[in-house]
């Protein structure tokens, strides 16, 4: 498997586990056991990525989009769900548009305090190449089945709140682990779909991948 490449991922992580009624933020040993393959992923004395963090309870649910100039750069889509970061890897990234659709590619769980995370990690680590935050904000799932019978169904609708995705949105499973993200046509569709990854910059700093790895040395 090459170091940084989220390809190498594809179907873990698919058929997450969550308490019914949405979102939860559990502390303890199961979190900590869902963080498993990270860790082991990762040599925490040389990269600044987080380890763990726990989520205020009663906190709305949030979501990040990232994008990972790794040995292929992509878009890193993640909603905080039972204490972790649900994630997937996004080539091409979300789009606003409802005609794309967005391949998807589960990765390992990632800790809350990744929501948080920008900078460069070191070459030779796992997924080694800069991170930005592209997009953030709240999530909440739609419709009555909780968030692990319908990701073990292979289908979750939900609204997103965020600086530039917002409105309904749905991942839907279309084979062993491979998704299709899809934006609903409503208020927040957008034809201009996505932007370039090269020329995009930071919703915290207003940088570019290029400057925030510059400002890494």
């Amino acid at each position: 498997m090459r170091r940084g490449d989220h390809r190498a991922d594809q179907g873990r992580g698919d058929g997450p586990r969550a308490a019914r009624g949405g979102p939860r933020h559990p502390s303890g040993p199961a979190a900590r056991d869902a963080l498993g393959a990270y860790r082991e992923r990762r040599d925490f004395s040389r990269t600044s990525e987080p380890e763990a963090q726990s989520s205020p309870d009663g906190a709305a649910a949030r979501f990040v989009v990232q994008i990972h100039d790794a040995s292929s750069m992509h878009f890193d889509f993640r909603l905080e769900a039972e204490g972790v970061l649900k994630s997937w890897a996004v080539p091409k990234g979300p789009s606003t548009d409802p005609q794309d659709k967005r391949l998807a590619m589960p990765t390992e769980d990632h800790p809350l305090a990744y929501r948080d995370f920008e900078g460069t990690i070191a070459e030779g680590e796992y997924g080694a190449g800069t991170v930005i935050i592209w997009d953030e904000g709240t999530w909440r799932q739609e419709r009555g089945r909780s968030v692990t019978e319908a990701l073990e169904r292979g289908h979750l609708s939900f609204r997103l709140d965020g600086r530039k995705l917002r409105g309904g949105f749905a991942l839907t499973r279309f084979r062993a682990g491979a998704w299709l993200l899809v934006k609903r046509d409503d208020t927040g569709a957008d034809p201009r779909g996505t932007p370039d990854p090269k020329r995009a910059r930071s919703a915290r700093t207003g940088r570019t991948l290029r400057q925030t790895a510059a400002d890494a040395g």
